[in-house]
């Protein structure tokens, strides 16, 4: 088992502190140096691809670009990179989602990888006009997922679910090689679906020991069907230790007191099980100051005081930021969706620090490998026709 390494495309804008965001955190009162039009978002996946990442995520939401329309807008301007386009299912038809990823499929050669966002904002849903609560989210993503799967097998497919209900739903061609499916979630609501239908089940960066446990419960719920595991973290990488804990330090430097009381009540209304595990590691405490934000050795939650998701960061030399991409590996992780603050410069900074010293382990997945989806686990074909109960 080796590691994958994706980076992050920053679609609402970049910056060098971790507020300056284009769309997203103009109610914290900051604003992107860098706007995200394409010519930056193409530096960064160029910078991505240069440096070996096999994908970049885009993430989904109103406080950031389209992931589809962004992302089929760089692929004339990168050669192998994959794009881990996220969407949320609430919003479209599975028939169309299908028909979208087997269409990108075809037109970018297989560099098409998928992350199925149900949602745990109430709020930010209610802007795509999904009035659904929480659990009922993952039933519907379930039977959705369901449905794509299906649509893929190039049969025309009759479905009657509680949530969606198509008949004859086919595409043009079946997509070949089929997207992977990268899933998240953390609620009892959420595991489930991710032991059924994800082929790479994605966290955010808690302590080792805890994505260690996430990860037992749903290989168990997962049983004899094959999952692989991901985790995404940011990273702050530099030749001495010394000099990537004074980067954290800048980091924290920049943040308000009141940026961070209005973003910490913002992201405790969140329904997110995922997003109050982050919450719960630094307690919206900035005065603890950059070390005692260290919520385990060389993570560091500081990033978490004013972004929802993902949170932590990998800081520490490159020998130790690969200490810890070990230590994650070691309890099952082979896939990890990285960032920095800015995207791009970071990019070259885990890139040429920290990567060369995975390769010397022999941690480093066979790059043409690692970028094919053909080496996801093998999908049964369904019946011609097909019904789904409750989740």
């Amino acid at each position: 088992m080796s590691v994958v390494l994706h980076w992050f495309l920053p679609t609402s804008g970049d910056g060098r502190t971790v507020v300056e965001r284009f769309h997203a955190n103009r109610s914290l009162g900051a604003a992107a140096p860098r706007d995200p039009d394409i010519d930056y978002l193409a530096q960064v996946a160029q910078a991505a691809e240069r440096n070996g990442f096999v994908g970049v995520l885009t993430p989904t939401g109103t406080w950031c670009e389209d992931a589809w329309l962004t992302t089929a807008a760089l692929l004339a301007r990168t050669s192998t990179l994959k794009f881990l386009v996220a969407f949320r299912p609430g919003v479209i038809s599975p028939t169309l989602a299908a028909q979208m990823a087997a269409t990108y499929q075809r037109i970018s050669r297989g560099r098409l990888l998928l992350n199925v966002v149900t949602g745990g904002d109430e709020i930010e849903q209610r802007r795509f006009g999904d009035w659904l609560d929480h659990d009922r989210r993952y039933a519907r993503t379930d039977e959705f997922l369901h449905v794509v799967r299906a649509v893929w097998s190039g049969r025309p497919v009759d479905f009657d679910g509680e949530h969606y209900r198509v008949s004859g739903a086919t595409v043009l061609a079946a997509p070949d090689p089929v997207p992977p499916i990268y899933f998240g979630g953390s609620s009892d609501a959420a595991l489930p679906v991710a032991a059924r239908r994800a082929d790479v089940y994605l966290t955010w960066g808690e302590p080792p020991a805890q994505v260690a446990e996430k990860i037992g419960r749903v290989r168990e719920l997962a049983g004899d069907r094959p999952i692989r595991f991901g985790v995404r973290l940011h990273t702050i990488s530099r030749d001495t230790s010394a000099e990537a804990w004074r980067e954290a330090e800048k980091l924290l430097e920049a943040l308000d007191p009141a940026q961070v009381a209005k973003a910490q009540e913002q992201l405790r209304a969140s329904q997110s099980v995922g997003q109050q595990r982050m919450l719960a590691l630094h307690g919206g405490d900035l005065s603890r100051g950059v070390r005692g934000l260290e919520v385990h050795p060389g993570l560091w939650a500081g990033i978490g005081l004013v972004r929802g998701g993902a949170g932590t960061a990998l800081v520490g030399s490159h020998e130790e930021v690969a200490d810890l991409v070990e230590e994650y590996h070691a309890v099952g992780v082979e896939e990890f969706v990285l960032s920095g603050y800015p995207h791009l410069e970071e990019a070259f900074w885990f890139g040429e620090g920290v990567r060369p010293v995975l390769a010397a382990r022999g941690l480093l997945a066979d790059p043409a490998a690692a970028a094919d989806p053909r080496t996801a686990p093998e999908l049964s074909a369904p019946p011609e026709t097909l019904s789904l109960g409750g989740s």
